[in-house]
């Protein structure tokens, strides 16, 4: 991508009207736009960043079985109604629509329902189960105050996966082959070393405490208990004398914590497929109720999660596997050796597979270093007349102090080109 030719413009203002550090960076560097409270438009070098977010994501979720779905954002009321979660009574937050004939609707914000009825057609024996279903999609929820950004809004991008299985037993291995999945997800991200998983409450589905999974973060809404030698904490929800008995844990080795929920996994035992009439017959022939799990990533709040951890005082640090690009090449002057050589390392890094952002502006070294650090790529390589004279390239980390004069050869080893 040359800069020249890209039509977002990065900003020195911070937005007014944000007070949460992800979005200010997110809206000044041109990664999203805010079209309302709580809902942003994903511009090009952020669509990037949720769409390597999505892909570890799926790539840790096809590697223990799951399989990928699109589910449909409207819902029709009955399911719902069988299930005894219409009433907004019962679920409060979501929103509503209708047809032109009256007919009313839900608006996509969870799946437990469809996913039950889409899947009955396809279950009848035990060797039918057992299978995990998911999806990436765009979620709606009618929050009443929308804040922190990327971190609560009223539409989000979230993974939702369901598992079906035939007893508790199958259920409970599923259920762990998920939560190591996460840790996996957390540790490609760079949340490995700061997120937990974290007992909380099952609330109407299970007697059984839930999971969550929380990044530690001083703008966290949520209050953990963290046993850092276990590396597991409790919500300070369930922190009872009774539940730290259960989960083997002593007050003693707790740290209180501020955190960001990331990831949650419920264990929603029957509720659905049997409200929706769903089972399966087993070795016998008889009639058995089928256990369910469901699995949440909230794919944009990481953006926003890891936008404002790694963040400095320069703007946003990307780690190198959600970056939108790996390289930010700078080019200084307009000689024609230095168009050439910049010319030239562009098409190299592109033809081995390296994203780069090209900045080929008529404008300062300044303003183009600037940017660079706003955007958070990386690397950042210099092309100039003073690195043609000495046939060197200027490279520097986006979080080294200093940048260094370097070879052809040595560009090529650090960025992982191999000859």
């Amino acid at each position: 991508m040359k800069l020249s030719q890209y039509f977002v413009k990065t900003s020195k203002n911070v937005p007014a009207d944000e007070t949460a550090r992800n979005a200010q960076l997110l809206i000044q560097a041109g990664f999203i736009h805010k079209e309302m409270a709580g809902v942003y438009a994903y511009l090009p070098l952020g669509l990037r960043v949720i769409d390597n977010i999505k892909q570890i994501v799926r790539e840790e979720m096809n590697a223990i079985g799951g399989q990928e779905v699109q589910m449909t954002t409207l819902q029709p009321k009955d399911i719902w109604e069988k299930t005894d979660r219409w009433d907004d009574k019962k679920v409060d937050n979501w929103f509503k629509t209708k047809l032109t004939n009256g007919t009313e609707l839900g608006v996509g914000l969870t799946h437990e329902e469809p996913i039950v009825d889409a899947i009955s057609s396809y279950i009848s024996s035990y060797k039918d189960l057992p299978f995990s279903v998911y999806q990436i999609q765009s979620k709606f929820r009618n929050e009443l105050r929308a804040k922190s950004g990327l971190l609560r809004g009223r539409e989000f991008i979230m993974k939702d996966m369901y598992s079906l299985a035939r007893n508790q037993e199958e259920h409970e291995k599923l259920y762990e082959q998920v939560a190591e999945a996460y840790h996996a997800v957390y540790k490609r991200l760079g949340l490995g070393d700061s997120t937990y998983r974290t007992y909380a409450d099952g609330g109407i589905f299970t007697e059984r405490f839930s999971d969550e999974f929380q990044t530690l973060s001083d703008i966290g809404e949520d209050t953990i208990y963290l046993d850092e030698a276990k590396g597991v904490a409790i919500n300070k929800e369930v922190y009872t004398d009774e539940n730290l008995a259960k989960l083997g844990l002593n007050k003693q080795d707790l740290v209180e914590k501020k955190a960001i929920e990331v990831g949650n996994i419920f264990p929603l035992e029957t509720k659905y497929t049997d409200a929706l009439d769903v089972y399966y017959t087993d070795e016998d022939g008889q009639k058995q109720s089928i256990i369910m799990g469901c699995y949440g990533i909230g794919v944009s709040r990481l953006m926003g999660v890891i936008a404002e951890h790694f963040a400095d005082d320069k703007g946003l640090v990307w780690p190198d596997n959600v970056a939108p690009a790996k390289v930010y090449l700078v080019r200084i002057g307009a000689s024609d050796e230095v168009v050439k050589q910049a010319d030239a390392l562009y098409e190299h890094l592109t033809s081995n597979g390296i994203d780069v952002l090209y900045d080929d502006r008529d404008m300062r070294p300044g303003e183009k270093f600037a940017d660079a650090d706003l955007l958070g790529i990386p690397y950042r390589i210099v092309v100039s007349d003073k690195t043609v004279a000495a046939d060197t390239y200027e490279l520097k980390a986006r979080t080294a102090d200093q940048a260094e004069q370097i070879s052809f050869a040595e560009v090529s080893k650090t960025l992982g080109i191999v000859a």
